[in-house]
């Protein structure tokens, strides 16, 4: 990332914290009116800002809809070397500094401010550009799921932020209400097309971070935060310094993953969308499964008194996260109780159709496969005695395997139905969820 760049993303970060001050006083959390950060992002976003790092490209294979296109994926940059982030001087080699080192630190320790950056880039193209302070798909702290064509935007700040230093709500946010909005896209093709398509002249006003950014490009340099704040916090032997070493190779190699799940090209049907559901969860859970065992190792090296200076992390942030009046309420991903904004749109769906009996049955079979989805989100759902980095993973390797089958019912369901309509059905289909208001 360019000096300049991150310059720039420090500018947005100001304005985007500014209006979650604004939001505070008004006695909310997380987003008020976006119409002045929009504007910020659209004055300060200029073409060639960013600077993406040479890539490989590899495929991942997961499981994905029937009959659903191949997605091509990016692979990240090989991550810094982690040896380094195990020195006990603050400014080791692979450690940001400067302006870098304060942007991808608050984008690290700042939940709030990582929502109202994907918030703002979410309504960037939405509707040609309108002026608007919601968007029916947005998450009930303000954050949105599928920012354009990227589904879980800042996934492994939310797994790390969420582990060490239980920041749920970047987590736990997550749930049916994003399956929903993969099934009802909230994207035309114009708008999904605006944010894969190169910045030209005429359209500087209109830039936003690439989704790389919001993808994971930055993970080495979390990864390295991370693993400074458990040294500092552990004081490690040398015995346990070389347990935290292989937790930090887990840790950029769990970030390449995650960053391997970046779709390079937009999903333009609810099939499509729900398989880039599936294989962003899968690598979701790929990575935080493949963090437990050196996490779990580590964990087992300490004695009680390391344990508790690790456990209090999360008090830490809890405390500071109050005294900025940011209340740590109910996410909304595990609430039974739906919005209206999210309730099944049956009569949308029968006057845009008109659907046979033949497409009412699989209809109806898609209605219940979501409904059960609701359920399953709703049981599996954060814990209250998480109290421990080790118990935190352990929970969202459950939420996010939870996840996986829901979107796998959901998707089978969806995909039967699909089959049932005819070419002018599909497009009136994918119609619904761009139509619906604010």
């Amino acid at each position: 990332m360019s000096k300049f760049g991150v310059t720039v993303i420090a500018v947005v970060l100001v304005t985007a914290l500014s209006s979650a001050a604004t939001a505070k006083s008004r006695g909310h959390f997380g987003l008020g009116p976006l119409g002045s950060v929009k504007s910020a992002f659209a004055r300060v976003l200029a073409p060639g800002l960013f600077h993406s790092r040479p890539r490989h490209h590899r495929r991942v294979h997961v499981r994905r809809a029937k009959n659903a296109p191949p997605v091509a994926l990016k692979s990240a940059a090989a991550a810094k070397s982690a040896p380094a982030v195990l020195q006990n001087i603050p400014s080791a080699t692979n450690q940001p500094s400067g302006e870098e080192e304060l942007v991808v630190s608050k984008l690290f320790t700042d939940p709030a401010a990582r929502r109202q950056i994907a918030a703002t880039a979410a309504l960037a193209h939405w509707h040609g550009d309108r002026d608007t302070t919601d968007g029916w798909w947005s998450h009930g702290h303000g954050g949105y799921g599928w920012v354009g064509p990227l589904f879980w935007p800042f996934a492994y700040n939310d797994i790390y932020g969420y582990a060490i230093f239980g920041d749920a709500m970047g987590f736990w946010d997550y749930g049916y209400p994003d399956i929903h909005a993969g099934i009802f896209g909230p994207y035309g093709s114009d708008e999904l097309a605006a944010y894969m398509a190169p910045v030209s002249s005429g359209q500087s006003e209109r830039r936003i971070p690439p989704l790389q950014q919001l993808c994971g490009d930055a993970g080495g340099e979390i990864t390295g935060l991370a693993i400074d704040e458990i040294q500092r916090a552990i004081q490690p032997t040398e015995a346990q310094r070389a347990a935290l070493d292989r937790l930090a190779d887990a840790s950029n190699s769990a970030a390449q993953i995650i960053q391997a799940s970046c779709p390079t090209q937009p999903a333009s049907t609810a099939p499509a969308r729900l398989a880039l559901m599936q294989q962003r969860t899968a690598a979701l859970l790929t990575a935080v499964i493949s963090l437990e065992p050196p996490l779990g190792e580590l964990y087992d090296l300490l004695n009680d008194e390391q344990k508790t200076r690790l456990n209090a992390l999360a008090d830490d942030r809890l405390k500071t996260a109050s005294a900025n009046g940011a209340m740590m309420a109910p996410s909304q991903g595990c609430d039974a109780s739906l919005p209206a904004a999210l309730q099944w749109p049956a009569g949308e769906i029968e006057a845009a159709l008109q659907p046979n009996d033949t497409q009412r049955d699989a209809l109806e079979r898609l209605q219940r496969a979501s409904a059960r989805a609701v359920e399953m989100l709703s049981y599996e759902c954060q814990p209250k005695d998480a109290i421990t980095p080790r118990a935190r993973l352990a929970a969202m390797d459950g939420r996010l395997g939870t996840m996986q089958q829901a979107i796998n019912l959901v998707s089978d369901a969806l995909e039967d139905f699909y089959a049932t309509l005819s070419d002018e059905q599909k497009s009136q289909f994918e119609l619904i969820g761009p139509k619906r208001a604010p």
